[in-house]
């Protein structure tokens, strides 16, 4: 007998599936058919992956910090990629091989946050007593640091070369790059994979620090693993798109309060799914309303702002 959570489930994979089938093949004929799907389903594939990574990295992330309105963001890294994106074309102009060449920045990015995450996870990890507060502190602190660089950097740009940082700073599907893509997917699929089958112990780990050691888990390891699979989702997912702040906010909560249940197996495939949802729905709202006149993450982190908000009143009342 199917229990309610996997009911649940289902008729969110039916959801996904169904906003999936539209977006493909909305407008679809004989005449257009090989251009349409030689440009759609790339996308598609693209935006099922980043909503799955950002999903999965921001429900691992608010489990190993017992914290509901927290998300991968908190390290810094969507700001250390902004950073990045304003430097190249203020240090060397839009001519440069790292800014024409979509492969060589996209290395660049990657590289560069998870270079700067394995720094902030040595200094914190190589304590005896670590604390994952302070990792959030140290992390924020960058983040505005490297938020505020890019601006001033910004201000000083041609206009012309700031409209070329300005389509970094907003996600967007419109030109994806396969070869990136297929290489982001196996890194991805082979990450999350791994996380759904640890599920059981990330179970424990909610129960906090203490509880679990006493559970015989290896709460260092396990935090370091974990981490560590954040930032290379959270990496991948920004540097293969663009930063999404609010969607982890958004997918991993409502998940929580549609499912209403602690156990991992399900809040990874029902965070993702709705991730799936929000963004293909989004996209097709996007393209088919809006005439392409506002990008799908001005959308998201305006519901999602909203919901931040929402949660952080219903915490103050509780």
């Amino acid at each position: 007998m199917v229990n309610r959570k996997n009911k649940i489930l289902i008729m969110l994979g039916i959801i996904s599936v169904i906003l999936i089938l539209l977006f493909v093949f909305i407008g679809v004929n004989d005449r257009n058919f090989n251009y349409f799907m030689s440009r759609r389903i790339p996308k598609i594939a693209a935006i099922v992956l980043t909503g799955v990574a950002i999903a999965v990295s921001s429900t691992i992330f608010q489990t190993v910090t017992n914290n509901r309105i927290l998300t991968p963001s908190a390290l810094g890294l969507d700001s250390l990629y902004l950073l990045v994106q304003t430097l190249i074309v203020f240090l060397f102009s839009s001519s440069n091989i790292f800014v024409v060449n979509k492969n060589a920045n996209f290395i660049l990015s990657v590289m560069l946050m998870l270079l700067f995450s394995g720094l902030l996870f040595k200094f914190i990890f190589s304590k005896e007593n670590y604390n994952i507060i302070m990792l959030l502190l140290i992390g924020m602190v960058f983040g505005t640091l490297f938020q505020s660089i890019s601006s001033f950097m910004q201000m000083v740009l041609d206009p012309n070369e700031f409209l070329l940082v300005q389509d970094r700073m907003f996600a967007s599907f419109d030109k994806v790059n396969t070869k990136i893509l297929y290489l982001s997917s196996i890194v991805l699929v082979i990450i999350i994979t791994y996380v759904y089958r640890k599920s059981n112990i990330l179970d424990v780990v909610s129960l906090g620090k203490e509880q679990a050691i006493n559970l015989g888990i290896n709460h260092r390891k396990v935090m370091k693993t974990i981490l560590f699979f954040v930032s290379i989702l959270v990496s991948l997912a920004t540097a293969l798109v663009g930063p999404i702040t609010f969607l982890g906010i958004l997918s991993v909560n409502l998940s929580r309060e549609i499912l209403k249940t602690y156990e991992h197996k399900y809040l990874l495939v029902g965070s993702g799914l709705i991730a799936v949802i929000a963004l293909v729905g989004g996209q097709l709202l996007v393209e088919r309303i809006l005439n392409f006149s506002t990008p799908i993450s001005v959308i998201i982190n305006f519901i999602g702002g909203i919901y931040f908000i929402y949660l952080l009143l219903k915490e103050n009342l509780a």
